[in-house]
């Protein structure tokens, strides 16, 4: 073999070890890059308040539920996020983000707040479906008995703009109650409670929600109630008519609510909401492909194993000053065989409930006083409506 043979024979070699390589290199980037396409084609992802919302649950819930990480199926990953006013705007604005578990207050509350920027912020958020009802509960020392006797006090309205502090403010101004306002999360709002510092603390979700349960009778705090005695008969109209008409249970907080009474309160709605992409868009196709596989699964989330709050969802059920996301709303047009059962949640402004209640309360025991019932009487009644209405639709639900 003479040395010019040599030397072509391995430059030959080498040169084929090189394409070997860039080839290898190449397919392994196509790989690469088709499997990262793959995983974002499939995921969605919701952001919520924080590890003890009910919100965080719900989320682990679906993500538990609708999962089929299989190529053409669907991936839901929650996201930890700030909570309140921050989901929605992480929804907004936040790349990856594309839904969040946002209050019915949040759309109105930033309208008004910056007209310029968030002027049609109801034309470029819409919800997928009401989750669950988010109760307020005001934590205090045992010595105030009623909202008014927090007037003048130390009270924390939890996190500025936060789900509790909007509706506060807004329940707040009704009474005309004046306060030391302070703002502070959970943690540090019960533990200065606790301790005294500060007079009471506000907290609105879904109850029970796992901070409040670990207090104990000994702590010297309890829950005071959102009662008519506190409303002027005109703030009452308009409060019932904002929100919903809820208690607070021994079985939420054996420990804070005596067994056999419920403490009175108010409940928002909480939204799963979702930036309103255009038809046909990849992000729309793919919220799209989300519903189709959460909405025909609803009745799964009805187990022990899941978050008791899902009993509240119907999927039905409007959030007032919102507009439903076209796939949901056509999903809900196309099936409604499946969801005949009457809505449970509206507040007493829906038209049709209001029939409901008043032919429900023409019924009642109380049929022959119920034209000099009083608001608070009304509001009970209303609650117990509710409750048979729920136990109505379980029992439909499972027969059809």
């Amino acid at each position: 073999m003479t040395p010019k043979f040599m030397k072509l024979t391995t430059a030959f070699f080498v040169f084929s070890a090189i394409f070997s390589a860039i080839s290898a290199h190449a397919q392994y980037l196509t790989t690469y890059e088709q499997k990262k396409q793959e995983v974002n084609n499939i995921t969605v992802s919701i952001v919520v308040s924080g590890m003890r919302c009910t919100c965080a649950r719900f989320a682990e819930d679906i993500r538990n539920v609708v999962n089929d990480v299989r190529p053409g199926g669907i991936r839901v990953l929650p996201v930890l996020g700030v909570g309140g006013i921050q989901n929605l705007q992480d929804v907004l604005f936040l790349k990856g983000i594309d839904m969040g578990a946002v209050d019915q207050d949040h759309i109105e509350f930033l309208k008004k707040k910056n007209p310029d920027l968030y002027g049609d912020l109801d034309d470029r958020i819409r919800y997928v479906a009401k989750l669950f009802n988010s109760e307020l509960h005001v934590v205090a020392r045992k010595e105030f008995k009623t909202l008014s006797d927090l007037r003048g006090r130390k009270v924390s309205f939890n996190l500025e703009n936060s789900q509790p502090h909007i509706a506060a403010d807004i329940i707040f101004e009704m009474a005309g109650i004046e306060t030391v306002r302070l703002h502070m999360d959970n943690d540090e709002g019960l533990e200065k409670l606790v301790a005294g510092e500060i007079d009471a603390h506000l907290i609105m979700t879904g109850a029970p929600q796992s901070g409040l349960s670990r207090l104990r009778a000994g702590d010297g705090v309890h829950f005071i109630s959102i009662s008519d005695a506190d409303l002027p008969s005109w703030a009452q109209e308009k409060l019932y008519g904002r929100y919903l008409p809820a208690d607070l249970t021994h079985a939420h907080y054996p420990e804070l609510v005596p067994e056999g009474t419920t403490v009175p309160t108010i409940a928002s709605r909480t939204a799963l909401a979702v930036y309103n992409w255009p038809e046909g868009s990849f992000r729309y196709r793919k919220m799209k492909r989300f519903i189709q596989n959460f909405f025909p699964k609803i009745e799964e989330f009805n187990d022990e194993s899941r978050h008791p709050k899902w009993a509240e969802v119907n999927l039905n059920a409007k959030i007032p000053g919102w507009k439903r996301f076209k796939p949901a709303q056509d999903w809900l047009n196309g099936n409604r065989q499946q969801l005949r059962s009457a809505l449970i949640d509206q507040g007493p402004s829906d038209d049709r409930l209001k029939e409901d209640f008043e032919r429900f309360l023409a019924s009642s025991r109380q049929s022959t006083n119920s034209g000099s019932l009083s608001k608070e009487e009304r509001r009970k009644l209303y609650k117990q409506f509710q409750q048979f209405l729920a136990f109505r639709n379980t029992v439909r639900s499972r027969t059809q």
